[in-house]
């Protein structure tokens, strides 16, 4: 396989990587052992991910850097893939609680990939109290977004406790590209994205112009410019270290469901709600709740149908909590608001928000900045545009099996860095909602006061839904009790998927899983 260069995007996650900020995002997910099982689980996942590496080019390729750093670095084939380093087997501290596991997964979250490796690492955690297996897994944000790490799972995954097979793959050729070459390439893509720059300019003018006439339509507003871009101070708007402290949390996929169709609005929005209320709760009880609302940096897709490449296509918008309004039917309006406001002003320059930039000098260029920035506590004093992070990524609404073991959970983990302390990432999966809650341990050591809150702030907007479907005299949806059929229907497309995939190429094997993601909300 050719030599595959980095994005702008993808090698920016390289260039801000610090030992109080590593750039890789992780899940944890839990699942019942097979019945079957005599031994490690660690060399049960060892033995499953051998015969499935050529699905993914994540998994067997690695980094080789531009000479000099002169421009972003490229993929190409690992020499060795040592999987005894790649799937690591431990062992949770007793009594084996969630909240040991947690605290071990947080040590682990805070330490850094080997760059001289393919970029990704299994932990095998056994020792659980109630008999369950745990993985925690990391993968740098180089590599994939959210979605692309849905698909990387889904060619790991199986639809039953059996493993599918999978055609075998072609040898992979390890050569390393010469200099001349990675020169080559470096001045090409110089050329190219200059090029693509230039293209943009008309398109990029007539957008500056209409967001120059809609000013001048709110000239009274000017004044208050200020507010509208920068969110106000809290204690997640902070120079971060290197201690991360994590939180997992689960709530019912079907009583979403229904506030969302109580309130009119999308399951985002219910769950930024769901945030907001608890934002709320936590920053009063710190009497830190600042007067003005809270800002979320929520991600954009990018991503075009039928976009199968493991690579970052996202870009981050800010978007209001309304953490002012003290009711909840208040604060999902104005969410509900706020995020058509956000999509229709995006609507008509979306395919011009860049995921790529000119290579040449980037390493030196952005890596300076995010050491100055490190070095000069910036975060502690600027203003920023966000709070915090929220991101809500779709599952598969099935469950699936790794190895033969059934997955229960499955927990994002993503990324803190200095200015937004805080990241609450959700993740959808076979009827329940699992929240990956992490922070940087010094500015949000109560961590589990914020997990309690979402439960309060969910009650809350369950129980404003319920009276609104009594007001109106119909009964609220319940959605736990759909008919059979329907689950029916969703597990025979996904296990069509499933057998699509077992006759597909080996260098599509993760996409060809993706149409049965159709149900996921």
């Amino acid at each position: 396989m050719p030599a595959r260069r980095l994005s702008g995007l993808d090698a920016g996650f390289l260039y801000v990587e610090s030992p109080e900020t590593p750039m890789h995002v992780g899940s944890l997910t839990l699942y019942d052992p097979p019945r079957d099982l005599a031994g490690s689980f660690a060399d049960r996942v060892r033995a499953h991910l051998a015969a499935r590496m050529h699905l993914s080019p994540l998994l067997h390729q690695a980094l080789a850097p531009m000479p000099l750093d002169l421009g972003h670095p490229v993929w190409i084939e690992a020499p060795e893939v040592d999987l005894d380093w790649h799937v690591v087997g431990l062992r949770v501290s007793r009594p084996g609680r969630m909240a040991e596991l947690e605290a071990l997964v947080a040590k682990l979250h805070a330490e850094r990939l080997d760059r001289g490796r393919p970029l990704w690492r299994f932990h095998v955690i056994e020792g659980l109290a109630d008999g369950r297996v745990a993985i925690y897994a990391q993968v740098h944000h180089a590599a994939l977004d959210g979605n692309a790490g849905v698909r990387l799972a889904e060619a790991l995954m199986d639809l039953g406790p059996e493993p599918r097979q999978v055609p075998r793959g072609t040898p992979r050729d390890p050569k390393r590209p010469g200099a001349r070459r990675l020169l080559g390439d470096l001045l090409d893509n110089a050329i190219g994205q200059y090029a693509t720059i230039v293209r943009h300019v008309p398109a990029l003018a007539r957008a500056a112009a209409g967001a120059v006439v809609e000013a001048g339509s709110q000239l009274p507003e000017i004044a208050t410019l200020r507010e509208r871009l920068l969110a106000p101070r809290t204690p997640f708007n902070a120079q971060i270290a290197a201690e991360r402290v994590i939180r997992t949390h689960t709530l019912p996929l079907d009583q979403a469901r229904t506030v969302a169709s109580a309130a009119g609005a999308t399951l985002n929005d219910v769950l930024l709600a769901t945030v907001s209320g608890a934002l709320r709760l936590y920053l009063r009880r710190r009497g830190a709740l600042p007067v003005r609302s809270l800002v979320a940096a929520v991600p954009l897709p990018l991503r075009e149908a039928g976009d199968a490449r493991m690579s970052n296509q996202v870009t981050m918008l800010p978007a209001t909590l309304a953490t002012t309004a003290r009711s909840p039917a208040t604060r999902i309006a104005a969410i509900r608001a706020g995020m058509n406001e956000l999509k229709a002003a995006t609507g008509a320059f979306r395919g011009l928000i860049p995921t790529d930039f000119p290579s040449l000098g980037a390493p030196w260029l952005v890596g300076g900045l995010s050491k100055l920035l490190a070095r000069s506590r910036l975060a502690d004093r600027l203003p920023l545009p966000a709070n915090l992070v929220v991101s809500n990524v779709p599952g598969p609404p099935v469950p699936l099996w790794l190895a033969g073991a059934r997955m229960r959970a499955y927990y994002p983990l993503s990324i803190v860095i200095h200015g937004l302390a805080l990241n609450i990432t959700v993740h959808s999966y076979d009827g329940h909602l699992d929240f990956g809650l992490v922070a940087c341990a010094r500015a949000v050591p109560d961590l589990d006061r914020l997990a309690k809150d979402l439960d309060a702030s969910f009650d809350e907007l369950r129980a404003w839904a319920a009276a609104r479907a009594a007001r109106e005299g119909k009964a609220a949806p319940n959605r736990s009790h759909r008919p059979a059929q329907d689950a029916r229907q969703a597990r025979s497309k996904a296990a069509t998927a499933v057998r699509s995939a077992a006759h597909a190429t080996a260098s599509r094997g993760a996409a060809t899983m993706r149409r049965r993601r159709s149900g996921a909300p």
